[in-house]
């Protein structure tokens, strides 16, 4: 078997405050004089059931991690350590979810907030060889209006670079807000080429994945697991050409299977569906993108065809230049094409 950690691939769907290191966390908050909850403090792996109560739990914690950075020399720590770890695990590019309100009182406001994370992300990129681009989240849980002004700001750094916005989002409780009342934001972000990536179909069924289709019209769906639940809708996200950022181990984190092996990646991608992995969280669901990789070949028996050809997903996914792309798929073929790497040998030394 072929080292998973040297496959070229792209990470998606990562957001920042959950990208965050848990000794970084401990860290930021001895430095603050903030005190964890015990489940971040031992980095205990989040496990909660699919209900309002589950996605409460899972929203406290997060906030209480998102709490910790304080000001912009943390938040510059956050995009540079997420790099640094996606470079690791042979991450080409990553596009980072970030909503800026969340940060924009410690910096001065929205922009500042946004230009922060911008610039932090072409150092990173510099200095990892990991390309790191943004995509800029607005929340169900706020009014459609703060959507519209995330949106317009994010279309001012459009590109397809690294510190550049490449896309915009909407994430949070995906049975909260009215999706049809967030299409005005979305047409402002494709207006200014901004890639459309709204969560949708995980913790609602395949209905609302083609309520998501209809009104936001993504490229690229957060999650989108539950469309195999009906053939149609499948079928529309197929025909669309919409990618699927699919979590797998977040995806058991919030209840909504009940292992990784549950999670139907196969039959999305025999349905023809491109799929990217990704990691949603790992501050809260523990694993990182290349065990996202690991769980797909041991819990669904992917060989290393099967595997490279869902980094070339993440791959082609991704808003990068297509002379980008087209370099990291040939690396991804001459990493098919070295030999496996041997198993350790049993016998005794000495």
């Amino acid at each position: 078997m072929r080292d998973l950690r040297t496959l070229p691939k792209a990470h998606l769907h990562l957001h920042f405050t959950g990208s965050m290191r848990p000794a970084t966390l401990a860290a930021l908050a001895a430095r603050h004089g903030l005190r964890l909850p015990e489940l971040l403090r031992e980095h205990h792996l989040l496990r909660v059931p699919a209900t309002e109560r589950g996605w409460f739990r899972f929203q406290r914690l997060y906030d209480a991690a998102r709490a910790c950075v304080r000001d912009e020399a943390d938040m510059r720590r956050l995009v540079h350590e997420a790099a640094a770890d996606d470079a690791a695990e042979g991450s080409r590019r990553l596009e980072l979810q970030v909503d800026p309100t969340s940060y924009a009182p410690l910096v001065g406001g929205l922009t500042p907030a946004l230009e922060v994370v911008l610039d932090a992300a072409r150092e990173a990129s510099t200095a990892t060889g990991c390309e790191v681009a943004v995509v800029v989240a607005a929340s169900r849980l706020r009014h459609p209006l703060d959507a519209r002004t995330l949106a317009r700001l994010a279309a001012r750094y459009a590109g397809d670079g690294a510190g550049e916005v490449v896309g915009f989002g909407l994430s949070n409780d995906e049975r909260r807000g009215r999706t049809e009342e967030f299409a005005a934001a979305f047409r402002i972000a494709r207006a200014a080429g901004l890639a459309s990536v709204p969560h949708g179909g995980e913790l609602l069924g395949a209905d609302h994945v083609g309520v998501v289709l209809d009104e936001l019209r993504p490229d690229r769906l957060g999650h989108g697991v539950r469309a195999a639940e009906d053939p149609d809708v499948l079928r529309r996200v197929v025909e669309q050409g919409t990618g699927l950022e699919v979590c797998p181990t977040s995806n058991v984190g919030l209840g909504v299977y009940a292992t990784v092996a549950d999670v139907p990646v196969p039959r999305l991608l025999a349905a023809g569906a491109r799929v990217a992995l990704g990691a949603d969280d790992p501050l809260l669901f523990g694993p990182r993108l290349v065990e996202q990789y690991e769980h797909a070949r041991t819990g669904w028996g992917m060989d290393d065809d099967a595997l490279a050809a869902l980094a070339r997903h993440s791959l082609t996914l991704t808003r990068a230049p297509r002379d980008r792309v087209a370099g990291w798929l040939a690396e991804v073929d001459a990493w098919l094409a070295a030999p496996p790497s041997a198993p350790p040998d049993p016998s005794p030394r000495g």
